[in-house]
């Protein structure tokens, strides 16, 4: 895999160094920022989502947050809700989280069990807030990226691809349902004819480039307004 992509998956031996640095750094950007606003958060889908940047362009009036943290599974999110989640009382919650405990190999009842307290808690603690849960990304396992690096590539799909991915969605899109959460699918131009991702829009197979979130973000609009 490419250096940029290992840095973000538990392949990289300081990744746990990694997602202190973030977490402590979303812990002191929570002190100041505003409450109420729209909060994307998730595992290094989100994080390396430049939603920074292309906020700018939307002219919301709401400010958008960012808690993202690579390489994280639904359990680590709840270990961290109040960090990620909580501290902000958001209005609106973007969440994408658990193609890690897919890709880790986690049990799918222990995985949806913690995709449920998530969202049950949220509705106990943030009961007015507007919770959508997206659909995850489609990922690309068919062209080459950094195939010098195969043992890391074979590591990392070994429990990664688009069937996995989909039978995911179904069961989590369950979980959105039954807590009165509205699934959402902000997919459309990703992929292409075959199913995976397009080439030309991720740089390891998994992970989006800014052409990417682009497209997700003009398919998320309609949910941001």
């Amino acid at each position: 895999m490419p250096d940029k992509a290992t840095e973000l998956t538990n392949l990289h031996p300081d990744i746990i160094k990694f997602q202190h640095d973030i977490l402590t750094s979303y812990a002191v950007e929570n002190q100041t920022a505003k409450k109420g606003q729209i909060l994307f958060v998730g595992s290094s889908s989100m994080e390396i989502f430049p939603i920074d940047q292309l906020q700018q362009d939307l002219n919301l009036d709401k400010v958008i947050y960012n808690r993202g943290v690579r390489a994280t599974t639904t359990a680590d999110l709840l270990n961290h809700i109040d960090t990620l989640i909580f501290d902000l009382a958001p209005s609106k919650i973007f969440i994408n989280i658990g193609s890690n405990d897919i890709g880790f190999n986690i049990r799918e009842d222990i995985f949806l069990a913690n995709y449920d307290k998530i969202l049950h808690q949220i509705k106990a603690k943030l009961p007015g807030t507007a919770v959508y849960v997206m659909k995850y990304f489609p990922i690309n396992t068919v062209d080459g990226f950094g195939s010098e690096e195969k043992q890391e590539n074979d590591q990392f799909y070994a429990h990664r691809s688009n069937g996995l991915l989909k039978a995911a969605n179904i069961k989590v899109e369950q979980v959105a349902k039954r807590n009165g959460y509205q699934f959402i699918d902000v997919n459309a131009g990703l992929a292409g004819a075959d199913g995976n991702v397009r080439k030309e829009l991720t740089f390891d197979g998994a992970h989006l480039l800014p052409a990417g979130y682009e497209i997700v973000l003009g398919n998320m609009k309609k949910y941001l307004i």
